[in-house]
């Protein structure tokens, strides 16, 4: 599986990015892809997360503000983000922990 994740950049507090997280191969591995931000501990924690079957899971931070979506042919996955603050700052990586799978990351600033 290759996992190919790109939309970051800088923008200023109150901002939107749309990241995109598209999935090529064995996708039929994928259980739940999700979005991961990597922590100054250098950890990756969950931002959001849909299973194939199409339920979500968001971080506490990420509530009201992000929208995690994919395509019909679950190929593609998205991050809306809105609202963006700050603490947002972090490079971003789309992932299926579980099945050990992860794209490279893209960073997303937020400052003024």
């Amino acid at each position: 599986v290759q996992l190919q994740a790109s939309g970051g950049g800088s923008v200023q507090p109150g901002g939107s990015l749309r990241l995109s997280c598209v999935a090529s191969g064995r996708t039929d591995l994928i259980n739940a892809l999700g979005w991961y931000r990597r922590t100054p501990e250098n950890l990756r924690v969950l931002v959001a997360s849909m299973s194939n079957a199409g339920s979500t899971n968001y971080a506490d931070s990420a509530k009201g503000r992000f929208t995690i979506a994919s395509d019909n042919a679950k190929t593609t996955l998205y991050l809306h983000m809105t609202s963006l603050k700050p603490e947002d700052t972090a490079m971003y990586f789309c992932g299926d922990p579980p099945a050990d799978l992860w794209g490279q990351g893209t960073v997303v600033t937020v400052s003024s």
